[in-house]
């Protein structure tokens, strides 16, 4: 398990992020950070997240908490202009005001497949984050099914070995059935 010291800049700064939008809806960090955050060396330098669909004021609301607590979005200041973005199924940009790197890449569930995966997170505790995590199941099944770069698969494939008591063949096999009938 992974203490307190063992934070890096990606790790903090993903905390923050999400410490705050935790007080305005339900979130879930997906895709490469999941393993890099699982003990995968890898660079990136951008967390993946799906927040539930909001209405315009609960979403203003969230936005304007970012921003008072150091966040800009590079899309635009205004909560109606970025809110229109995620509304038309096109990813936004989090960064800390004045440093370009890290990003968090939000986005809104767009179908059944992001409820369910909203509906199934969970905390990795071996993490030392204490956030919301699509489960390793869906993880594994987006990158075998969907994905499919190498590093994508090798993404998984670590995921399989850190987490071998958790996996659960038979959902992944019904995840990956949805990714195919949804995407």
């Amino acid at each position: 398990m992974r203490g307190v010291s063992d934070k890096n800049i990606l790790d903090e700064f993903c905390i923050k992020f999400c410490d705050i939008v935790e007080k305005h809806c339900k979130y879930i960090v997906v895709s490469g950070f999941v393993a890099i955050s699982s003990g995968r060396t890898r660079a990136t330098e951008d967390i993946d997240m799906i927040i539930e669909k909001l209405p315009l004021e609960r979403f203003k609301s969230l936005h304007s908490d970012l921003l008072k607590n150091g966040f800009a979005c590079m899309q635009s200041d205004f909560a109606d202009e970025v809110f229109s973005y995620l509304a038309d199924k096109i990813s936004v940009r989090y960064t800390l005001r004045d440093k370009p790197l890290p990003e968090m890449e939000v986005k809104f569930a767009k179908d059944a497949l992001d409820d369910y995966q909203i509906k199934t997170r969970i905390k990795l505790p071996s993490t030392g984050l204490g956030i919301w995590f699509s489960s390793i199941d869906m993880n594994i099944a987006f990158k075998e099914e969907a994905l499919k770069s190498d590093k994508d698969l090798k993404d998984a494939e670590h995921l399989r070995k850190v987490y071998a008591e958790m996996i659960d063949e038979q959902e992944i096999s019904e995840i990956k059935k949805m990714i195919r009938g949804l995407r």
